[in-house]
């Protein structure tokens, strides 16, 4: 994954297109108030700094000159601040409190799951989803039960080896769908939910946005799809089915080979995506919407022919062929330096301009944001070429360091994005020139990475706890020294 920071106006940081990767991502740590003496501490802060900021306030420039004037500001009005909350505000604000997860809290899970068969009835209102999961439980005859993670779902309906659950045979909370009674060798779950990405303004899980559906799962967002285990050490064959309108949704992505698709009753169409590999929850992707692509070929060594597509809206499909030309260029680089072959018969990439993450290397779908995968002579820079190279190849590379070899967990990322980082830097040194991106990198380290280190945040390569892990962990240059 990589993440698409820009610079604000006026921070003096100069404009580049290689952002968010491990080695130049800043740490962003939230703000936790874990105590009433916190609280206290922080309002004292806030009115400070609201105090600072009215004594510089000012004079506000009306419309038109004859209505210039002096507008006084209230202090009391613009430092008050509510000291006691309802008791529901109370509650909403513990569910919303970020939770510190730490290392030594890991625990195997209880329950494995073998395959994931999803089926998405895509709605202008509400989108309806079908998961029928194989579950295995770690110790046969295990008496724990089984706590499934989601989020902003409507449940429907819970089914174990076909039978329909009744209200008082599970427990739903805001966050966990919990089964205590469970068969205890192999069975069938099916859960039926129903969730609005048109109103999903987290742009986690799937969302809805410029008329395309679009999905970010990295790192816990599948379970705002369906209920799940939405751990990475949870890997399973994904099915997946998608229906949609035709003329609304002509195009249909999902993860794997495409392995069927077809018209249906009322203008709608279908069609039957199929990963053959077993992977965590979080490389699940989804598109759909109004997009054409630009169609190659690459074959490997092995003689395999693997079709190619970068699919964008239809007026930017002329700006990348400098894309194709990277995604070709890491493919081969990775069989010649590494011994690495794709290893399935399609590979996509969708381009959208408001993907809320720079890029996401999900299974054979990587979708990125419109910077860094379009350019053209006119308007790009060498650095814009060179960031694109770098990216597209950071999310390639992913296919066998973090896809088909994962992390057990989130404290791993650096066995991911750290090893990644280290070969995508490597193949830019490679396809230009080594010292040139030598210097480059090491100013990022000394930019960022090292202000972090010799601060209060600064941690190990595995951390001992996080917050979340939508931030990155450094850990290239351990790689590149080992």
């Amino acid at each position: 994954m990589a993440r698409l920071i820009l610079p604000c106006k006026g921070s003096g940081l100069a404009r580049t297109g290689l952002l968010g990767l491990i080695s130049s991502a800043p740490l962003q740590a939230p703000c936790c108030v874990s105590s009433l003496k916190h609280s206290a501490k922080n309002i004292s802060r806030y009115r400070q700094s609201l105090n600072l900021e009215v004594s510089h306030r000012r004079n506000y420039r009306f419309p038109h000159p004859s209505l210039y004037r002096a507008k006084q500001v209230s202090r009391r009005f613009v430092c008050s601040v509510a000291t006691e909350s309802s008791p529901k505000q109370v509650e909403e604000s513990k569910m919303d409190m970020p939770k510190e997860i730490f290392l030594k809290d890991y625990k195997l899970p209880d329950y494995y799951f073998d395959t994931m068969d999803l089926n998405f009835l895509l709605g202008e209102e509400k989108t309806t989803v079908y998961s029928k999961i194989t579950v295995l439980p770690r110790v046969e005859g295990s008496p724990f039960p089984l706590v499934l993670d989601g989020v902003d779902l409507k449940l429907v309906s819970v089914k174990v080896n076909s039978k329909e659950l009744k209200e008082e045979d599970y427990v739903l909370s805001p966050r966990h769908l919990t089964l205590p009674s469970l068969p205890s060798g192999e069975f069938t779950l099916e859960i039926v939910t129903e969730i609005c990405p048109q109103k999903n303004t987290s742009l986690e899980g799937l969302y809805k946005s410029s008329g395309n559906f679009c999905t970010q799962c990295e790192a816990e967002g599948f379970r705002k799809i369906t209920f799940y285990q939405d751990r990475p050490d949870i890997m399973a064959k994904y099915t997946c089915r998608i229906e949609g309108d035709k003329s609304l949704y002509p195009v249909l992505l999902s993860n794997g080979n495409l392995i069927e698709h077809g018209d249906l009753e009322g203008g709608k169409h279908y069609a039957i995506w199929e990963d053959p590999f077993k992977k965590p929850c979080y490389l699940f992707a989804l598109v759909a919407g109004q997009l054409e692509s630009r169609d190659d070929t690459f074959v490997t060594r092995s003689g395999r022919t693997v079709s190619l597509r970068i699919w964008t809206p239809a007026q930017d499909v002329p700006r990348t062929v400098h894309a194709m030309y990277s995604l070709k260029a890491a493919m081969k680089w990775d069989e010649d330096v590494f011994g690495l072959e794709y290893d399935l018969d399609l590979f996509n990439i969708v381009a959208v301009p408001d993907f809320n993450m720079g890029a996401m290397e999900n299974k054979s779908l990587n979708i990125f944001n419109s910077k860094l995968v379009l350019a053209s002579p006119e308007t790009a820079t060498d650095a814009d070429y060179a960031a694109i190279l770098g990216v597209i190849g950071h999310e390639y590379f992913h296919n066998w360091t973090g896809n088909r070899v994962t992390c057990r967990d989130w404290f791993q990322l650096s066995l991911k994005e750290g090893l990644t980082v280290f070969r995508d830097q490597e193949f830019s040194s490679d396809m230009g020139s080594r010292t040139v991106k030598r210097i480059a990198d090491v100013s990022r380290l000394r930019n960022y990475q090292f202000p972090q280190d010799a601060g209060p945040m600064a941690h190990p390569v595995r951390p001992h706890s996080y917050i979340k892990m939508d931030n990155f962990y450094t850990g290239k240059f351990v790689f590149s020294v080992i």
